[in-house]
């Protein structure tokens, strides 16, 4: 089963967070449904009807108030229920996850390639949050941002829900500094430093993005730092934070960040990680003003690029 991830909502669901796992939530939407087995049978087709049974005997699915529904029970819109998601067969990641920075507020790692941030689709117990939760006792740690499952580097938590709001201001209003660096192939005649604004939409039924006509939404600032066999090694210093935003815009200037399979071409998702083709993207460093201290932090990845 899988819905919405209950996340930053986790301090007020009705069941815990259990072995660093959050509870994720489902909305009951007016609709035709006899029963509750009938709607969620609809809702979750990839689970077999005999799974969403057995979990709905076990008491695994719950209303606002912790009590177990019954899936011969008549349908009853306009509510939340929760439960806990399960993936199987979901491998270990080969990877560590370096704490960077603990305080009481919060808390910085150099997340790995290849692991996802937050649960979410294949992914589940091996994401840095999981992973965090259960390694650092931390049961309401909330993201304060995300990189893509491809991209390593610096990614920040929060240790208290109260003190989320604060934080995430800073990423609203454009008060955090990021840097990234990446390798692809050079192209003839760039000059460094580039400005690269265009307007990204994402393509019509796809993940991807694309850059369209129409007022730029995006910026990113690209500097050359090396060359070495026909590579360049970029600093990309992004001035708005779009999805994909580094890749598209390296790819539109035809660069293309080594190892993409998204951009410019998507090419069909294998069933594992070739963990010898890591994107040759990193989020190196980032940046701001502490709003509870007052201090200025900045984060810096110790992992490296290679070629």
């Amino acid at each position: 089963m899988e819905t919405r991830h209950a996340g930053a909502d986790a301090a007020a669901a009705p069941l815990p967070v259990r072995d660093g796992v959050g509870p994720s939530r489902v909305y009951l939407p007016d609709g035709p449904w006899r029963s509750l087995l009938d709607f969620l049978a609809e809702r979750f087709p990839h689970v077999p009807p005999e799974i969403l049974r057995e979990r709905l005997a076990r008491g695994d699915i719950v209303d606002r108030a912790g009590r177990p529904q019954r899936g011969e029970a008549a349908y009853a819109p306009g509510r939340w229920l929760w439960y806990y998601r399960e993936v199987p067969g979901e491998a270990p990641l080969p990877f560590d996850l370096p704490v960077l920075f603990r305080d009481e507020h919060l808390v910085a790692v150099d997340k790995p390639h290849f692991l996802a941030s937050t649960p979410g689709g294949r992914y589940l117990r091996e994401t840095a949050l999981t992973r965090l939760r259960r390694a650092l006792d931390m049961p309401w740690l909330t993201p304060l941002h995300r990189l893509d499952r491809e991209t390593a580097g610096v990614l920040l938590f929060c240790a208290h829900p109260d003190h989320r709001g604060a934080y995430q201001s800073l990423f609203q209003s454009r008060r955090v500094f990021k840097e990234y660096e990446a390798v692809a192939p050079l192209r003839a005649g760039l000059e460094p430093p580039a400005l690269r604004r265009s307007r990204l939409e994402q393509c019509p039924g796809q993940f991807t993005m694309r850059e369209v006509d129409g007022p730029p939404n995006s910026e990113t600032r690209i500097e050359l730092m090396r060359v070495r066999d026909g590579l360049g090694w970029f600093r990309l210093m992004p001035l708005t934070g779009r999805k994909h935003q580094l890749r598209v815009h390296m790819s539109a200037l035809g660069m293309p960040i080594c190892n993409d399979g998204f951009y410019p071409v998507l090419r069909p998702r294998a069933l594992e990680d070739d963990f010898s083709r890591p994107l040759r993207l990193l989020a190196r460093a980032i940046e701001f003003v502490d709003p509870l201290s007052g201090a200025r932090r900045r984060f810096e990845s110790l992992r490296r690029l290679e070629g």
